[in-house]
């Protein structure tokens, strides 16, 4: 059972996003805690929200007193309802939440049911209930209740090379192509990426960026691929390195083949889903784009959003290092393609912060309870990210090659 706990400033967003998966007939309220039941008519965010008031009034110090918890157990495991509310109630006592009042929500919209769980961290009195080593502990609650309710354990399937550290490269360190090889040995074998665009995103992470080349060789057309040291900025800095230095598995052949395999094999992945719903909840709870990026990478999942010269959002990636996958935002729903952030962040954004004046003072992230990206490099991963680029392919976003025609057509008639 995967255990994500997310903790930010927006209650109410955390509970309209769940409320209206009951009022989609897409969920259910299973249970609640200081907070009476309703038998006679349906619940509401109003309803739930006065409920929390006198916790966030007595609030002076913590600047995100909400958590958004969410349980995920294994696709297959049969949980029934009377399970979930003991599991959700004996998780909360086990976090130190057993006084505090909170709302458990099912999620029945998508094959893997799951339970969220909406709370605060302050009590009555104005004190925070301490959340350090937060990550241990719910990870030790998971593992008792994988064990008492018979769940399949989170990641018990994988089967990873911990041994295996990926570091960013470090021009100033020299011996280039040796840090070079230890990244891109290991990513083919270890990721799961569905076009070049996508291992470029996982390269950039590393300070490194790849280029497709091509050129005639003994009257034949070949192909092959190059690679460069980025800066932190995502800026060359490096004469490029053919893909032979580094043997077979970092050319054009291998690397179309992983693409291949990466699409076959990820088709149906559950972890799809789980990210999809994540990327959901932080576009539901998040006022601005800084801070849905910022709520997703404390989850270890990063978020390359492309812009033109005016701003126009045209391309988003989102890198789940959970499940060692990329996916592009149209992937993952219609909801979540780049027209859709565009929409919301660049066209929408003075009306939904009109429309939401009364939380303006709510915001939510997340962290995740599964094992971290690649070891103990999680933090050097993400270094240098956000400015990355990607290359473009024929695979990428429908937008993106839209897009990037007009501006073609655009520099055609300026000649």
């Amino acid at each position: 059972m995967i255990a994500k706990i997310g903790k930010g400033e927006n209650l109410w967003g955390a509970l309209t996003y769940n409320q209206q998966k009951v009022d989609n007939e897409n969920g259910t309220v299973l249970f609640t805690n200081k907070i009476p039941d309703l038998w006679d008519r349906p619940y509401s965010v109003n309803f739930f929200h006065k409920y929390f008031e006198p916790y966030l009034i007595a609030n002076n110090k913590t600047e995100k007193p909400v958590r958004h918890i969410s349980l995920n157990p294994d696709p297959n495991d049969k949980v029934d309802d009377k399970d979930y509310r003991e599991m959700a109630q004996q998780y909360m006592q086990e976090m130190g939440y057993a006084n505090q009042p909170y709302v458990v929500f099912k999620h029945t919209d998508i094959d893997r049911t799951h339970i969220h769980i909406v709370t605060t961290c302050v009590q009555i009195d104005g004190k925070k209930i301490s959340d350090r080593y937060d990550h241990p502990r719910s990870m030790e609650a998971c593992r008792k209740l994988e064990k008492q309710y018979n769940l399949k354990v989170a990641g018990e399937n994988r089967n990873l090379n911990q041994s295996s550290i990926f570091k960013p490269v470090d021009y100033t360190k020299g011996n280039i192509k040796t840090q070079l090889s230890s990244v891109i040995r290991h990513i083919p074998k270890t990721c799961g990426f569905q076009s070049m665009g996508a291992y470029n995103a996982l390269l950039s992470q590393f300070n490194i960026s790849c280029e497709e080349v091509s050129g005639e060789l003994h009257g034949k057309m070949r192909k092959g691929i190059v690679y460069f040291v980025t800066d932190e900025n995502g800026k060359k800095i490096s004469n490029p390195f053919k893909s032979s230095l580094f043997g077979k598995h970092a050319g054009v052949e291998n690397i179309q083949a992983c693409i291949e395999k990466s699409r076959i094999k990820i088709k149906n992945d559950p972890s799809k889903h789980i990210l999809k719903r994540t990327v959901e909840t932080a576009l539901s709870t998040s006022k601005s784009e800084a801070s849905f990026k910022s709520q997703l990478l404390e989850q270890g999942i990063a978020t390359v959003i492309r812009k033109n010269n005016q701003g126009r959002i045209y391309g988003i990636t989102f890198i789940d290092h959970n499940s060692k996958l990329v996916w592009n935002g149209s992937q993952l729903s219609k909801e979540l393609s780049a027209n859709s952030f565009n929409t919301r962040w660049n066209e929408l954004e003075i009306k939904r912060e009109t429309k939401y004046d009364r939380n303006d003072h709510f915001n939510l992230s997340d962290e995740v309870c599964t094992e971290q990206f690649l070891t103990d490099s999680i933090s050097g991963v993400f270094d240098g990210f956000f400015s990355s680029l990607l290359s473009s392919d024929t695979n990428t976003d429908q937008e993106e090659q839209i897009f990037a025609s007009q501006m073609k057509k655009r520099q055609r008639k300026r000649r």
